[in-house]
C-alpha cells in the first residue's frame, strides 16, 4: 500500500504540472504574438517558468508514485534550493526597498520623486541605458499617461494640482515643479526663461512620446512602484516560503520510505 507522504506528493506535483501546462503555453503564445520590446522581455523567463515547474512536477510523480528514489532525491534537491533562493530574495527585497519615499510638494496634492533616494542597487538598474530602453519601452506600452492626455485637456491648472497622481504620472508625464514650466495641459508646459537647471527640466517635452520617460523622476516614480510592489511580493513569497518547506518535509518522508521499501525488498 503506497504511504500516505507518497500520496501526498503526487497529488501536490499533478496539481504543479496541470499549472505549467497554462503557463508554458502562455510563454509560447507571447513569443508568436510579441510586438513590443516589452512582450519579448516577458516571454522567455514565462517559458523557462513554464519548463521549471512540468520537469520538476514530473520528478516528483514519478518518484513518489513509482518509486523512483533518484528521482525523488533529484526532487528534493531542487525543492531544498528553491527554499533558499526564496529565502535569500524575500530578504533581499525587504533590504532594498528600506529607502525611498515620495517628497510632498507644498499645496499640491502629488508627490516628486527624487531617484537619490532610493537603494545604490535599485539606482543602478535603471541608470543602465540598456536596462531603461527596455522599461521605457514598457512604460510607453502600457500608456501610463494616456488618462491624462484623454482627459485632461479641459483640466485647470487649479485642479491638476490637487490631482493625487501615481508615482509613475508624477515622475514621467508632467515636468517637476522645481522647473517652473507654464502649465498648459497635464501633458505640455510650455518652458520659461526662468526654469530650473536640473537635467530633468532639460529632458522634458510635451511630445507624447517623450514627455518626462528619459527625466530621473520618471526612474524615481518606477522605483517607488517597485518598491511597493516588492513588499507586497516579499510578504506574499513568505507565505509561500512556509508552503515549501511543509511540501519538502512531505517529501523528505516519502523518500525515507522509498528507501525502506527498497531495502525490504533486497533483504525479505
Amino acid at each position: 500500500m503506497v504511504r500516505l507522504s507518497n500520496n501526498l506528493v503526487g497529488i501536490l506535483n499533478i496539481l504543479t504540472f496541470l499549472l505549467s501546462i497554462p503557463i508554458l503555453a502562455g510563454g509560447i503564445w507571447l513569443s508568436r504574438q510579441a510586438n513590443t520590446e516589452c512582450e519579448r522581455f516577458l516571454e522567455k523567463p514565462v517559458i523557462a517558468l513554464g519548463v521549471f515547474l512540468m520537469v520538476v512536477s514530473l520528478a516528483g510523480i514519478i518518484g513518489a508514485c513509482c518509486r523512483v528514489s533518484w528521482l525523488l532525491w533529484f526532487y528534493l534537491l531542487v525543492m531544498f534550493l528553491l527554499i533558499v533562493l526564496l529565502f535569500c530574495f524575500t530578504i533581499f527585497a525587504f533590504v532594498v526597498t528600506n529607502k525611498g519615499a515620495g517628497e510632498v510638494v507644498s499645496e499640491r496634492g502629488y508627490k516628486e520623486y527624487r531617484l537619490g533616494d532610493y537603494s545604490n542597487w535599485l539606482q543602478k538598474r535603471v541608470n543602465s541605458q540598456k536596462n531603461w530602453n527596455r522599461i521605457k519601452s514598457c512604460l510607453q506600452d502600457s500608456k501610463v499617461c494616456r488618462s491624462l492626455i484623454d482627459d485632461g485637456s479641459n483640466t485647470p491648472a487649479e485642479t491638476f494640482y490637487k490631482e493625487h497622481l501615481s508615482a509613475l504620472q508624477s515622475g514621467c508625464c508632467k515636468p517637476l515643479d522645481d522647473c517652473n514650466f507654464t502649465y498648459v495641459t497635464p501633458t505640455n508646459w510650455t518652458k520659461t526663461a526662468k526654469g530650473s537647471t536640473n537635467p530633468d527640466c532639460v529632458a522634458w517635452d510635451s511630445d507624447p512620446s517623450i514627455l518626462c520617460y528619459n527625466c530621473q523622476s520618471c526612474k524615481a516614480g518606477l522605483l517607488d512602484n517597485i518598491k511597493s510592489d516588492w513588499k507586497k511580493v516579499a510578504v506574499l513569497n513568505f507565505i509561500f516560503l512556509v508552503f515549501l518547506i511543509v511540501v519538502y518535509s512531505i517529501g523528505c518522508c516519502a523518500f525515507r520510505n522509498n528507501r525502506e521499501d527498497n531495502a525490504w525488498k533486497r533483504y525479505p
